[in-house]
């Protein structure tokens, strides 16, 4: 089985474009406008997919946590499930952001937190799902997903391997159209804790998955080295403005940052190569006047055997390489040679 994943026509494996996904999450606030202008600007900085993430509110939670009180700068309600539900896009409006995205030409999808979700998603033809970090020991959520055969991302946050594994194998015998992405659900991620070379640890672990990295971190440049070193599927939270309200507008990606992770890692694929050593053509112009060449130190007789004293190294490099000066000592010119003139095989003999 080759390490690929087709979502919505796109084929990401270790060859392909790395596949970005704009989280949106809630940074909507619970408005129509506020998602579709979100959707546009991801859009437009070139990512493949958006996001959100899809709960059902009142089943969801303990009726204690539903009920709990909430109130910070964040808080959209004095509950926490008042918050949530004022967050929260229903039908109508999934139609219409679905609706919306095609004519975008992004591929749209959701996390989906519970049964009830996925069933809701399912019901819209979802074209993948995302599984959070939180669901990663949820074998039946992951069993009940699995089963509708339709790509799969999978969040490792606060995992150890051995939830890992569980995960793979309770996903992999229903529907091997799995990613696992790396993640450390920090919010914003420590540096020292998001843990990169977990991605070649999955590599080698599950050499028939596509890796990929959900990065909470602050920047840009972790979302690259995650590329370099094997993540084919980069998702980074994305917002309109950073200071907005909400808990995480604070380490999500504004248009300007979200356009160079994605031009950098279009430009890292092209930039890696294909790890055969070779000259290019724009070479030959700068290196004609930055390498050397063979030529005689000063005037020399026809007769005169060479010394090393004799030959001397000068740019440009249009004459006999460096790498041939000892191929020349010791010979005898068959010329008069002037002095800075090349010294080539042709005008010298054995002595």
């Amino acid at each position: 089985m080759a390490r690929e994943l087709i979502v919505d026509g796109f084929t990401i494996n270790d060859e392909s474009d790395c596949y970005i996904i704009a989280e949106i999450g809630h940074n909507h606030q619970g408005d129509l406008d506020k998602a579709k202008q979100l959707f546009h600007s991801a859009k437009e900085c070139g990512v493949n997919a958006v996001k959100l993430q899809k709960r059902d509110n009142p089943t969801l939670f303990t009726k204690e946590m539903f009920a709990s009180s909430y109130d910070n700068r964040n808080s959209y309600g004095g509950t926490y499930g008042t918050h949530r539900e004022a967050l929260e896009f229903g039908r109508e409006e999934y139609e219409e952001l679905f609706r919306y995205c095609g004519e975008l030409g992004v591929t749209f999808f959701s996390t989906a937190f519970d049964f009830v979700s996925a069933d809701f998603l399912e019901d819209l033809n979802a074209p993948a799902y995302k599984i959070a970090s939180g669901d990663l020991k949820n074998t039946p959520l992951l069993k009940y997903v699995a089963q509708f055969q339709k790509p799969m991302f999978v969040s490792t946050g606060g995992g150890s391997m051995e939830d890992v594994v569980r995960a793979y194998e309770t996903v992999m015998p229903i529907n091997p159209n799995l990613c696992l992405m790396q993640c450390t659900a920090g919010y914003p991620a420590e540096f020292e804790e998001l843990n990169l070379r977990v991605i070649e640890t999955y590599r080698e672990r599950f050499p028939d998955n596509v890796i990929g990295l959900s990065s909470h971190d602050n920047g840009i440049a972790m979302a690259l080295v995650a590329y370099v070193i094997g993540a084919r599927v980069i998702e980074k939270h994305f917002t309109l403005n950073r200071s907005l309200k909400g808990s995480d507008h604070a380490f999500s990606m504004e248009g300007n940052g979200m356009r160079r992770v994605v031009r950098d890692i279009k430009r890292a694929r092209v930039a890696l190569g294909d790890g055969l050593k070779r000259k290019y053509e724009s070479e030959e112009s700068p290196l004609y006047k930055m390498s050397k060449k063979l030529v005689a130190s000063r005037s020399l007789p026809g007769g005169h055997v060479l010394q090393e004293g004799d030959v001397c190294l000068k740019s440009p490099g249009d004459g006999l390489p460096p790498y041939e000066l000892e191929n020349l000592i010791g010979k005898e010119i068959v010329r008069p040679i002037d002095e800075d003139e090349n010294i080539m095989f042709e005008d010298v003999r054995e002595a």
